[in-house]
């Protein structure tokens, strides 16, 4: 796999999602300026962490309206892999590439510590190889990552089997207390249409070797590495 990793001003977590496809997981990633454009073909784009543009009118709102993203979003409607991680996560919603958007957390404060998910799709290029059920620990970092979707969209998602992660407590209950920012359903992974884009509050980079404390992360990695060989 050959991924372009997309650098807007303000990301922070860019090095370390290149370093872990390289370096952790043996494929190939390229840094690329929001400014230069994409202007060749990648198996994957991924839109990293951080807090692009200072996070001001909305977090990702001023990133989505650069050039860059119309790449990026052409990419996506082609069979591109897309995968958005927190800010990034941010971007894509605000993109249009799934449906809802992420807003200021229930409690408006930063969150940054380690968070329960429970695998709800196995069978996206992102997920294929979790087990259905697996609870995996991941950290987040954000004060605008609580997911808010319409009652219609939610439907869609759950019978399209879109939703690939859900906040939950160390034995995979679903439940409000298991909630850290308040989000739809508990919802913080969310596909599209054609599941070729994840995008996610938890960061998988950061749990993607066991000096971090969690490989759980490194699994949408080798599984996006493994779609794109078998393409």
């Amino acid at each position: 796999m050959k991924a372009a990793v997309i650098q807007f001003g303000g990301s922070n977590c860019d090095r370390d999602v290149a370093y872990v496809i390289q370096e952790v997981c043996g494929a190939e990633a390229d840094l690329i300026w929001y400014k230069d454009g994409i202007n060749k073909q990648y198996d994957a784009i991924i839109l990293p962490g951080g807090f692009s543009y200072g996070d001001y009118l909305r977090a990702g709102a001023i990133a989505a309206r650069t050039p860059i993203m119309a790449d990026v979003i052409k990419a996506a409607h082609t069979g591109t892999l897309v995968l958005g991680i927190c800010n990034g996560a941010q971007i894509a919603a605000e993109s249009g590439l799934i449906p809802g958007v992420f807003t200021i957390n229930s409690y408006p404060k930063f969150i940054c510590e380690p968070a329960y998910l429970r695998v709800e799709n196995t069978t996206s290029p992102f997920t294929r190889l979790y087990r259905e059920g697996e609870v995996v620990r991941i950290p987040i970092a954000h004060k605008e990552g609580r997911y808010v979707v319409p009652e219609s969209d939610l439907a869609r998602l759950e019978a399209e089997n879109r939703i690939a992660f859900r906040f939950c407590d160390k034995d995979g209950r679903v439940t409000e207390a298991a909630n850290p920012n308040g989000a739809t359903g508990n919802i913080t992974g969310v596909l599209s249409e054609k599941q070729n884009v994840l995008v996610m509050m938890p960061h998988p980079e950061r749990a993607s070797e066991e000096i971090l404390g969690s490989t759980d992360g490194k699994k949408i990695f080798d599984s996006m590495i493994a779609h794109s060989e078998q393409s």
